[in-house]
This record gives C-alpha cells, structure tokens and sequence, in this order.
C-alpha cells in the first residue's frame, strides 16, 4: 500500500505495513487536514478512530508513519521531539507504526503548522 503525502513546500512517499490500522487509514484515503507540529513531528487528524494494536511503540525510527489514538492523528516524526532523550524519535505516547516514509524524513522540516496536508492512494 503505497501513499503519498504533499504539503505547500513538499510531498513525500509511503509504503504502508499490512496490519489492521495501515488497511482502515487505506480505506479512508484520501484526507486533507492541517497539519501540527511537535519538535520534529508533524501531525494531523485524519478522522478515523482506532485502538492500540499489540505492537505499538512510543519510540520509532526518522520517518515512521504512525498512528496516534489520543489524537486520531497521523504522526511522523522525523527528529526529535519535546520528550526525546538525545537525538531519538519519541512519540507522545505509544502509536500505531503504520509503515515509512521512502527517503529522507527530514524533508518534512518545510511543513509548517497550519499548512494543508494530504494523503492519498499512490498511482
């Protein structure tokens, strides 16, 4: 499952895991929504209502697409955050990895709070 994600300033490619949260996300594509940033982390709200799956992690690799339930968000960080220690990508609290985001994550330092972000089906 392929997506692409674009804001103002950039766009970025996905591929998503097989797991239940990746195919309900897939399934409500595509989403607009205005992006928010933490550190460096943009998320948004996609809508979609989701709980906790047995893997679930708080800390996650530059890049990983996750979900975040508190927020019904998509979260991506792609350095740290407020509650990283030293250089590592710690979430919130524990999201969904949904899959990761093809090349450099850093590319997503151009969004900023406020701008239109949209995921679509690749292809």
């Amino acid at each position: 499952m392929r997506i692409t994600i674009t804001w103002p300033s950039g766009e970025a490619a996905a591929e998503l895991r097989d797991t239940p949260s990746s195919r309900a996300v897939w399934d409500a594509l595509p989403i607009e929504s205005r992006a928010q940033t933490w550190g460096d982390e943009v998320y948004f709200d996609i809508g979609v209502d989701l709980e906790l799956e047995p893997d679930a992690a708080d800390v996650v690799d530059a890049g990983a697409v996750c979900y975040w339930p508190p927020g019904s968000a998509l979260a991506i960080p792609f350095g740290p955050t407020p509650v990283s220690h030293g250089d590592e990508c710690r979430l919130a609290s524990a999201a969904n990895v949904l899959g990761a985001l093809d090349g450099d994550a850093t590319a997503l330092a151009t969004l900023s709070s406020g701008d239109v972000i949209r995921v679509a089906r690749a292809g």
